[in-house]
């Protein structure tokens, strides 16, 4: 019976770690797609969030079948119920990928108010941040996932630049208006991103000390 478990909380990890590699790339391709105003990048990324769902549901029946055939307890339990949790967060940040996308198929062809810099760097922030704090999962590594989830303020930092700059462009010239918005917003799901993240990290911690503790 515990030789079963273990495989099946093996292969449950296998699955978090690609349902995140899923989650990081969908983001890399939508804020790239943004930058390099790439609409058919853009188009795709619509699909890659449907197997991103797909892959929420079928991690989510494995978990549900573990609790039902397994009956887990203690700390296999938290850590099943754990990754129910992560589960949403990574889907969720795949739908802020997704509203990135619309924005940048919004935008279209219309040339951007200055080259992007700041935000591609929230999106990378995020990135790492994600796959940090699925390793630590993994690993059950609690100071890798405080580690990770420091790094939010990183992209809080970096969202105040991206206002900043655009309220300035604004201000110089309202043609910005709608566009400045609308990166306003790309700004905005990034730092949802890392919030997410955040919340992944919490959980994490609660699966290896079975505390609930709020980061940042």
């Amino acid at each position: 019976m515990r030789e079963h478990l273990d495989q099946q909380l093996t292969r449950l990890n296998h699955d978090l770690i690609k349902m995140g590699a899923m989650v990081e790339t969908i983001i890399d391709k939508a804020v790239t797609s943004l930058k390099n105003q790439d609409l058919e990048l853009a188009k795709s990324i619509y699909t890659e969030d449907d197997a991103i769902d797909e892959m929420e549901l079928k991690i989510e029946k494995d978990c549900l079948n573990l609790i039902v055939l397994q009956q887990p307890m203690a700390k296999d339990l938290r850590r099943i119920a754990s990754a129910l949790k992560i589960i949403t967060d990574l889907e969720r940040i795949g739908d802020h990928a997704v509203n990135i996308a619309k924005i940048t198929l919004e935008i279209g062809n219309e040339p951007l108010m200055k080259p992007l810099i700041d935000i591609p760097k929230m999106a990378e922030i995020a990135q790492n941040m994600i796959k940090l704090s699925l390793d630590a999962f993994v690993n059950q590594d609690i100071e890798l996932a405080k580690r990770a989830a420091e790094m939010d303020q990183q992209v809080d930092d970096l969202y105040d630049t991206v206002i900043n700059e655009v309220f300035k462009y604004i201000q110089k010239d309202s043609k910005f208006l709608n566009q400045g918005i609308k990166l306003l917003f790309v700004g905005r799901y990034l730092e949802r991103v890392a919030d997410h993240t955040t919340n992944i990290c919490e959980r994490i911690i609660y699966m290896v000390t079975g505390e609930r503790v709020e980061i940042n």
